[in-house]
């Protein structure tokens, strides 16, 4: 007679019924709420809300800058967990934990912050503007408030996986002469790249979203820099939540085809790579 095993935690029944509940409540409740608020509007009237002249422009200002901010920070995260990872420094500590201060900090002070110090008063402001270049309130200024708020989501997607890499693989390609970018591109990037869609993923659809720390750099121009989830806001405040629910579902749909998108590729990835290892 074998013996139940005893496990840390309740049974899969308990566990899969409290883990449906908490998706649905925080998931997919909300979201059927969009589908039932946009599905009052008939077919041509909710066409006729998400093709204004001024929500398209929102739409092109939102998805152009989020993409934008998502590969800088693709680039830029995967440096900063090499380094971190890496090498060895003074105030190595500290810098790591400021990776995750956007997170802890509220949108709303990171939107001042980053307002003053890109005007053209402000210290990273004045100087790109002796070039004749302007950041805030231009699309340059929203992508540069999204780097900010996107960018941990990379660099602590990476961070774990590039610690556990082994490093017997790379050893073994520089003692046969490999360059240094022919070891980066053939061993070492097969291995971080699901990590590094996936956190790319995660930053896009903050970024996508964002509207604390965007809201006061953007300068709000209809048709030049007025966000989306802006004119969301303005919606709501006019109490219009079909045309509001209408135009977050557009963005809902987008974000999650492009999640999908970046799953399906990781997934591709990873089989590939257990194909080659077998």
């Amino acid at each position: 007679m074998k013996k139940s095993k005893k496990r840390v935690i309740p049974g899969f029944g308990l566990t899969m019924g409290v883990t449906i509940t908490m998706l649905s409540i925080v998931v997919l409740i909300p979201l059927a709420s969009l589908v039932i608020y946009s599905s009052q509007l008939g077919f041509n009237e909710f066409i006729e809300v998400i093709t204004r002249k001024r929500i398209l422009s929102s739409f092109y200002v939102s998805f152009i800058t989020a993409l934008g901010a998502s590969f800088v920070n693709a680039v830029m995260g995967l440096i900063l967990a090499w380094v971190l990872v890496r090498y060895e420094f003074p105030g190595k500590r500290i810098m790591d934990g400021m990776i995750e201060l956007p997170f802890a900090l509220p949108t709303a002070v990171a939107g001042i912050s980053l307002t003053s110090l890109t005007s053209d008063q402000g210290l990273i402001g004045s100087f790109f503007a002796k070039f004749g270049i302007k950041i805030a309130y231009t699309k340059l200024g929203i992508t540069f408030a999204l780097i900010f708020v996107g960018i941990p989501f990379v660099a602590r997607a990476v961070q774990p996986v590039l610690e556990k890499l082994d490093g017997s693989y790379e050893e073994a390609a520089r003692v046969m002469g490999a360059k240094p970018a022919y070891i980066f591109r053939r061993v070492m990037l097969p291995e971080l790249l699901p990590p590094l869609l996936t956190g790319t993923g995660l930053a896009f659809g903050r970024c996508l979203g964002e509207y604390g720390s965007v809201v006061f750099i953007a300068g709000n121009r209809p048709y030049e820099t007025e966000i989306t989830p802006l004119i969301i806001m303005s919606e709501l405040q006019e109490f219009d939540y079909k045309s509001a629910t209408s135009i977050a579902l557009v963005m809902l749909v987008a974000s999650f085809l492009i999640l999908f998108l970046m799953n399906l590729m990781q997934a591709r990835n990873s089989k590939r790579l257990r194909g080659g290892n077998a």
